[in-house]
């Protein structure tokens, strides 16, 4: 496994697995294919509706909890309450979560951010981030300029159609991780049957994916892809025993299109507060 060393000392590792649009029930399966198959970093959120299903995938596993780097996410509407931050541990089962970030960029997350600042002072949290605030132009750097402590990490849509090139430069400079949500492009068939893939992998014995997934940690992207299939999660993480040459990157590189696959809109970014659902309600 590779890790990226983030402006705090922490080191995340490169490779995870995300439970986005997961049950709890599948969630906890898939935790546990990607444990026991030695993948240590997991990414889940509040939102998901899922976070007791990766805290009973953790504990069932019997890997410690110290090789385990946890990721989850606060929702708009509990970026003000002073109890956010253990509600999740206790759904999660844990005492602490190795990074947390704030979900969607709402016109309270200057509130959010106060609050994931302190769970860091007392040790809630090992390293605190942001996610989706490359939705409006300038973000980071008014992040970086309010920030007591300076994130060190952003999950953002990143893809070789996408891939973050201007801000991953700013973000270079404060030693801030990228970690990419959609790395596969959202199943786009489009992106992986592009021919550049299909060669890479006949090359190296691999998958257009894992040829892709390869392009992103090479680039320097923390991902974190999902599946419900125990075969494609072995996939997604057997990614260490090639490495793609320079010339073979800037291939991949050359995909890019300025396209995203997501854009908020103001009414979408308006409702992220709005939406409250019972995040214990699950089962």
């Amino acid at each position: 496994m590779d890790y990226f060393p983030m402006n705090n000392g922490t080191r995340i590792p490169m490779v995870g697995v995300g439970v986005y649009t997961f049950t709890p029930a599948e969630a906890q399966a898939a935790v546990e294919t990607a444990l026991r198959d030695g993948v240590r970093l997991i990414d889940t959120a509040n939102a998901y509706l899922n976070e007791k299903g990766v805290g009973r995938a953790i504990k069932a596993s019997g890997v410690p909890r110290e090789e385990i780097f946890l990721v989850t996410k606060l929702w708009p509407s509990v970026y003000e309450s002073e109890t956010a931050t253990d509600d999740a541990l206790r759904r999660l089962g844990v005492d602490y979560v190795d990074l947390l970030f704030l979900h969607q960029p709402t016109d309270n997350w200057r509130e959010g951010y106060r609050n994931v600042e302190k769970a860091a002072r007392e040790g809630k949290v090992r390293a605190i981030g942001v996610s989706n605030f490359d939705i409006f132009p300038g973000m980071t750097e008014e992040l970086v300029d309010f920030a007591e402590i300076k994130p060190q990490a952003v999950q953002v849509e990143a893809h070789p159609y996408y891939p973050q090139t201007e801000l991953k430069k700013t973000l270079s400079k404060y030693g801030i991780a990228t970690m990419a949500w959609y790395p596969l492009g959202h199943g786009d068939k489009k992106l992986l049957e592009e021919p550049v893939f299909a060669v890479l992998a006949e090359k190296y014995g691999k998958t257009s994916a894992q040829i892709a997934l390869r392009w992103h940690v090479q680039s320097g992207n923390v991902v974190i892809p999902g599946s419900r299939n125990p075969d494609h999660i072995r996939q997604n993480f057997d990614l260490f025993d090639f490495a793609l040459t320079e010339g073979e990157m800037a291939k991949i590189a050359a995909l890019d299109k300025n396209e995203r696959y997501y854009n908020g809109t103001p009414e979408q970014i308006a409702s992220f507060k709005a939406w409250a659902p019972d995040f214990d309600a699950q089962e």
